[in-house]
């Protein structure tokens, strides 16, 4: 099992919440999982790509951002979204395919978006994110609106031209925004160490003349401290940074993957040994703010909220014939 950076004690924002993440955290998990029993019970249909083990990166980074900042996500999204201030219920009734959804049904799980949130929207190509969140970044910096962006994406998205070009025109013209890569040791069946000749994702910031920046995925006071300080360098005027957190995929690349690529003895190691939520709960244990009690309650409201998001998803409405042409930039047949 490759060995995730081991972070000291970080010094968040004073008005940081360590139980707010925690809760955070386990609501990504029980969504996750739900999401995943869903689909096993074909109750929703299309593709699902997991984000359970990754929970701590997702949940520190977004704690770091103003509520009007952006993020661009993935086609493993569901934590990031939430993470910003998703609704479970949009959410969920998005990935049914419902009208009630966030895009009306017609995103799914890989393109879920909230710009009221600051969710510029996952992306189901890879890499596709990337160059979104620099145009956004652009975007703030000409208005000087004291936004930034934070741009969440793959080990496998960092060997994507989309990546590279970005990076150096959000380099050349220092642009407001954070390149967060979640290095989770896999992209789809090819693992990292066969695909980038170097340690770290992270190493490659010296070609475009940014800090880079490696933390424990693991742990979202890390991931938390590591945006905290980007984005301080962000909102000044001094451009971007490159994070990389290593972290782990504990499912396959998508819901139903065979896994024939990995050893199960390799993902049982990461799930016993490197279990973001209970190393966090530990913590927070050690540090007198948690005990089982108050985790187990925790667990048991997110998990009434997620069934109560459930049955409103799956009593809304099917997105009718009115709504094909909705939110398109244009029409067939409309004026140029």
């Amino acid at each position: 099992m490759p060995k995730s950076p081991r972070s000291g004690r970080s010094t968040p924002h004073p008005d940081f919440d360590p139980l707010a993440l925690y809760r955070t955290m386990v609501t990504i998990r029980l969504f996750e999982e739900k999401v995943g029993e869903l689909f096993t019970a074909a109750r929703i249909h299309g593709a699902v790509h997991l984000y359970l083990g990754q929970e701590a990166v997702a949940t520190g980074a977004c704690a770091a951002l103003e509520a009007e900042d952006y993020i661009t996500s993935t086609h493993r999204g569901h934590g990031h979204c939430i993470a910003k201030g998703g609704r479970l219920d949009s959410m969920l009734a998005e990935i049914f395919g419902k009208a009630t959804g966030y895009c009306k049904g017609k995103g799914g799980s890989m393109h879920i978006a909230d710009l009221d949130s600051g969710i510029l929207g996952a992306n189901g190509i890879v890499g596709g994110g990337i160059p979104i969140a620099t145009g956004a970044a652009l975007a703030c910096k000409l208005q000087r609106n004291g936004r930034i962006v934070l741009c969440f994406f793959s080990d496998g998205a960092s060997n994507e031209g989309s990546f590279h070009e970005s990076l150096n025109l959000a380099s050349v013209l220092t642009l407001p925004v954070i390149f967060l890569c979640e290095n989770n040791q896999w992209a789809v069946s090819t693992p990292a160490s066969w695909s980038i000749p170097i340690e770290n994702v992270a190493d490659r910031s010296a070609g475009y003349g940014m800090p880079g920046v490696v933390v424990d995925g693991c742990d979202p006071l890390a991931v938390h401290q590591a945006v905290q300080d980007a984005a301080a360098r962000a909102r000044s005027g001094q451009g971007p940074t490159l994070i990389e957190a290593k972290t782990y995929r504990w499912e396959g690349h998508y819901k139903g993957d065979p896994q024939t690529y990995r050893s199960r003895q390799e993902v049982e190691e990461w799930r016993r040994e490197r279990d973001p939520i209970v190393l966090f709960q530990h913590r927070l244990e050690t540090d007198g703010l948690m005990d089982e009690p108050r985790a187990r309650r925790i667990h048991e409201e997110v998990q009434r909220a997620i069934e109560v998001a459930v049955a409103y998803a799956e009593a809304s409405p099917e997105p009718g014939p009115e709504l094909l042409y909705a939110d398109l930039f244009a029409e067939e047949g409309s004026e140029p």
